[in-house]
């Protein structure tokens, strides 16, 4: 046989089925020569961290079980650019290359391959310039429009301000896990606020 391979579909959305991409990937394996070792599917979005599927194909690849991961498209395998690119390292780190259904091969330790995650580290990095800019751009915008960004000079913080009920409720017996649900804090700002107080007094 070919090479060991894990075919993995995903879609965004529960309305949406994996049904037609392992259909056509299971004819791309056939025709390939690949062995399929297993079919993984996956309901989640683009951006979400929650892979469990992907994972296992991720074990898989680490136990060299796999030679190959089948995928319609790239977009179906990496979250962001810069996943893309991890993924891509561990698994040429492993010796598992991703083929495309277009029949592109991703295997990184190849000249082209090596090409490929040049372009991809470069797109990676002018991601996180344009969301850096997009940041500082929303922010500037904000001030033009008048708003206050973070606590003003002379702005007390939500624990100075609940400090007196905070000290109030521990005179009366209050417990400090009472105190934090009642008003909406944390137990650990019930305790600085307590510490401070013992402090002052």
């Amino acid at each position: 046989m070919g090479q060991r391979a894990a075919i993995y579909a995903r879609v965004s959305t529960a309305d949406q089925s994996c049904d037609r991409q392992v259909l056509e990937l299971t004819g791309f394996a056939e025709r390939g020569g690949y062995e399929v070792i297993g079919v993984f599917k996956e309901t989640a979005s683009g951006a979400s961290a929650n892979r469990a599927a992907r994972n296992r194909i991720l074990d898989l690849a680490q136990a060299r079980q796999i030679d190959a991961v089948l995928v319609s498209e790239l977009s179906r395998w990496g979250r962001s650019t810069q996943d893309l690119l991890d993924t891509l390292n561990k698994l040429a780190g492993w010796k598992v290359s991703v083929v495309a259904m277009s029949g592109m091969t991703f295997e990184l330790d190849t000249p082209h391959g090596r090409m490929m995650a040049t372009m991809l580290a470069g797109i990676a990095q002018f991601e996180r310039d344009l969301l850096s800019e997009r940041v500082k751009s929303g922010l500037a915008a904000a001030r033009a429009r008048g708003k206050k960004l973070g606590r003003q000079p002379g702005q007390r913080s939500k624990s100075d301000k609940l400090a007196p009920k905070v000290v109030q409720a521990v005179a009366k017996g209050r417990s400090y896990r009472w105190i934090a649900r009642d008003l909406g804090i944390s137990k650990n700002t019930v305790l600085d606020i307590m510490k401070r107080h013992r402090e002052n007094s």
